[in-house]
């Protein structure tokens, strides 16, 4: 039996990188998930992986700073597995490691969207249906961004620390509901995020003086096992909490 046996797992951006392994993990650990991205290509590469190795998926196209797409991303789980067990706000962006004087409105309020109106959408939707079955799990991926201050740009660190109270907030709030709401904040990860990206000189040089002390990079397999962890009753007394993965970087 897997760990999350008929169980309903919606997990965003999960077309590629740390969603992507986290979706085939769950989906090999009996879990029927929702495959949630902006690209129809991409996420039908990730349903077809899991459905080939007899899982179940379903994809979504889903912009999460779109609370349309989210409305739609629910409703899909819903009429096709009849509930949400399990919810991964996975998707995220980075913001080039801009400092705040060169901070422009648009790289704020896209970096926002991305990184915690779409979890807080998400959240939003699924709390009532997790509510009425007595039980769900909400991840939400932060970052050691959102614990420090010194690990990306502005829009990204304050976006990250606002996930990390929205994971605290909604824990508390329904501990006694049957819903648990955590985060894991991942340091140095192997994925494409930074694909695309033209670092600010300033704030690259300032973020990265510390980059010395990171004793490796992750991999995306690691974090999804973190992930399966907290979506199953092997964590159950675990909630409101950040669980930071990165192989020791922030203990310097």
């Amino acid at each position: 039996m897997g760990k999350l046996d008929n169980k309903t797992a919606v997990v965003t951006g999960a077309a590629s990188g740390m969603g992507k392994a986290i979706a085939i993990l769950f989906a090999q650990e009996g879990a029927n998930v929702i495959v949630a991205d902006l690209k129809q290509n991409d996420i039908d590469v990730v349903v077809d992986e899991i459905t080939k190795a007899g899982g179940k998926a379903t994809g979504v196209i889903c912009n999460v700073s779109c609370e349309n797409d989210i409305k739609n991303m629910i409703d899909t789980a819903v009429s096709k597995y009849r509930t949400v067990d399990v919810l991964v706000n996975n998707a995220g962006v980075m913001d080039d490691f801009m400092p705040v004087d060169q901070v422009s409105n648009d790289l704020w309020d896209h970096v926002m969207g991305v990184n915690i109106n779409g979890p807080f959408y998400a959240c939003r939707l699924a709390v009532p249906i997790m509510l009425k079955q007595g039980s769900g799990s909400i991840i939400n991926i932060a970052s050691v961004g959102g614990l420090f201050g010194s690990r990306a740009g502005t829009a990204y660190s304050a976006s990250k620390h606002a996930v990390v109270g929205l994971t605290k907030n909604i824990g508390f709030m329904y501990a006694q509901k049957g819903i648990r709401c955590n985060a894991i904040a991942p340091g140095g990860v192997n994925t494409n995020i930074g694909k695309g990206m033209v670092p600010n000189k300033f704030g690259y040089e300032r973020c990265t003086i510390g980059g010395a002390s990171m004793p490796r990079m992750g991999e995306v397999d690691e974090i999804a096992r973190t992930a399966l962890f907290l979506a199953s009753n092997d964590s159950s007394f675990v909630n409101g909490t950040v669980l930071t993965a990165d192989g020791g970087w922030t203990a310097y």
